[in-house]
């Protein structure tokens, strides 16, 4: 970098501190926060491990906000590093309480947690490796749902907060809700909102529009508790545990459910509950996460009903969730006969009701819940996906490589960019067909693109696709190489296009024994995707070259 330059990115230097060290002090905030949940619990050591941590992040970023807080507001060039570092940097503070739990806590305490007559060791012990602590909180923030964990009910309760608030939080955005709470309303707030790839606006003030998106989170999130604390204690397995047991499961689900992160606190998921009540509630609860958030509000506050089904996203949405659980049903239910391990028995119907072959009407049950739940990157898991034949993994991977809608709280490519791509190239086709000096328009959603908007539309969502794409071919090629022989490459596919897409769902490669140097490709995959690429290249470029442009 020339002297010229570095002067020059010397100047946008307290932007990106001034602005990534207001995200530190809100995560410095919820780690206080999760100190009162450790003592609530009782749990000194993760008390103690949370508040240092709190202590830590907020100084470090209480430093850099001041030290820079005089830094003039962030153009759009800013809010993509700002967002990139920002995302990041809160990922790395974000694992101190994984990484200090683990080693402050003695072993005995940490053998108290796991649960009575179970065979197994504390999963906190895992976290006592720095990778590991960096890969759960990264896949946390970016509510990918991954995890190191390997039984999560034997983690202390403080930790298991921590997992699903941080999905909780970093569904929506931790930059949206800095932008709510920390930034005055100004046409700089717009740049971080931009960077963190929600494009639509409720309102014209960006902090009016994110804050209206956090109370529906709320309120969405409270109905969800209520109604999965009934389904869980209906359920065989939550019918013999305690109230407040119930209700610590449903809070946790419910939250990670809305916000498409996929991290639970019990041992196997979704699965363990083997309900078909419990996989029902959760359908539309992942499937509200999945949907932009002003169309929730088009239709909860202005009552405009006639949006579920105008929006060209949400349109495509129920349509992809109905076709693909069709696909997937009839792919599993073909493959029965050569897996036979994959599905369980149909026994949650007596016998006088149970009709055909048990395993495909559960094969049937299974595609469903795992379709919506791959397509709203939610990635709760109710079945044993790695059982399954390649055909069926092939079909879930392109679900999470696509997404739900721009807007929403989920991963992958996103519906309007497919969507816009289709459109795009039988526009293209079409302008084959006519005269030069014909006018030809295309219409996306309710809006009307002449050529040259439509050629950037095309163009941005294609350049996205293909980096997506391209970074997702790379990275399973690598995966099937390290996974070993007991993977296939469908199953290293699948697993990259978990963690890119920010889903969660997994094969079994995944986990403490995975190679380090996959591990820390997913820390990259789950970052990267998350962003959409472009913020993450723009910051790469400018820890090379600075932020100014470059003429050769």
């Amino acid at each position: 970098m020339s002297r010229g330059r570095r002067s020059r990115f010397a100047d946008d230097l307290p932007i990106i501190a001034r602005d990534v060290g207001r995200l530190l002090v809100m995560t410095g905030g919820l780690m206080g926060l999760s100190v009162l949940v450790a003592a609530l619990f009782g749990e000194v050591y993760a008390a103690a491990a949370f508040a240092l941590s709190a202590a830590v992040t907020g100084t470090v970023g209480g430093a850099a906000s001041r030290l820079a807080g005089n830094a003039d507001p962030p153009e759009m060039k800013h809010g993509m590093v700002i967002a990139a570092a920002g995302w990041f940097t809160v990922a790395l503070f974000g694992a101190l309480p994984f990484f200090l739990t683990a080693h402050l806590t003695p072993p005995s305490v940490a053998a108290s947690y796991v649960p009575a007559g179970a065979g197994y060791e504390s999963s906190l012990a895992f976290f006592r490796s720095p990778r590991h602590a960096v890969f759960e909180s990264m896949s946390g923030w970016t509510g990918s749902g991954l995890t190191m964990a390997v039984h999560e009910p034997s983690l202390p309760r403080a930790i298991q907060w921590w997992r699903s608030l941080i999905q909780w939080v970093g569904g929506v955005g931790v930059i949206v809700l800095t932008v709510s709470i920390l930034v005055r309303p100004g046409s700089g707030s717009y740049t971080l909102y931009q960077s963190e790839t929600r494009e639509e606006k409720i309102h014209p003030s960006v902090v009016s529009t994110v804050r209206t998106v956090w109370k529906l989170f709320v309120a969405y999130t409270l109905a969800s508790v209520a109604v999965l604390f009934v389904a869980i204690r209906a359920s065989p397995y939550g019918s013999s545990l305690p109230l407040w047991e119930v209700g610590w499961q449903a809070l946790n689900h419910a939250m990670t459910a809305l916000s498409t992160g996929g991290f639970s606190v019990t041992d196997n998921s979704i699965a363990t509950y083997d309900s078909p009540l419990i996989e029902t509630v959760l359908l539309p609860v992942m499937t509200l996460g999945a949907i932009a958030f002003p169309i929730h509000y088009a239709v909860l506050r202005e009552r405009k009903y006639g949006e579920l089904l105008a929006d060209v996203q949400t349109r495509w949405l129920f349509v992809l969730l109905g076709l693909g659980a069709v696909a997937l049903s009839v792919q599993n239910g073909l493959s029965v006969p050569v897996a036979t391990d994959a599905f369980a028995s149909q026994s949650f119907l007596p016998t006088s009701l149970r009709v055909g072959n048990p395993m495909v009407t559960d094969a049937v049950r299974d595609s469903t819940f795992q379709w919506i739940s791959a397509l709203s990157c939610t990635g709760f898991q109710s079945a044993p996906i790695g059982e399954w034949t390649a055909g069926g993994k092939v079909l879930l991977s392109g679900a999470m490589v696509l997404g739900g809608a721009a807007g929403s709280t989920v991963g992958g490519i996103k519906i309007i960019r497919g969507y816009t791509i289709m459109r795009g190239i039988r526009w293209q086709f079409t302008r084959v067909f006519l005269p030069k000096s014909a006018v030809v328009t295309a219409r996306i959603g309710d809006r009307k693109l002449g050529r040259e908007q439509m050629d950037r539309e095309f163009s941005e969502a294609a350049l996205v696709s293909l980096l997506w794409l391209v970074l997702l071919l790379g990275s399973s090629v690598l995966l099937a190489n390290a996974a070993g022989e007991a993977f296939t490459y469908a199953d290293a596919l699948f697993e990259v296009a978990s963690a890119q897409g920010n889903v969660g769902l997994s094969t079994g490669i995944t986990g403490p024994s995975m190679h380090p140097a996959a591990e820390v490709m997913f820390v990259f995959n789950m970052w990267i995707g998350r962003l959409e690429i472009i913020p993450v290249l723009v910051f790469l470029r400018s820890a090379v070259y600075g932020l100014e442009p470059r003429l050769r």
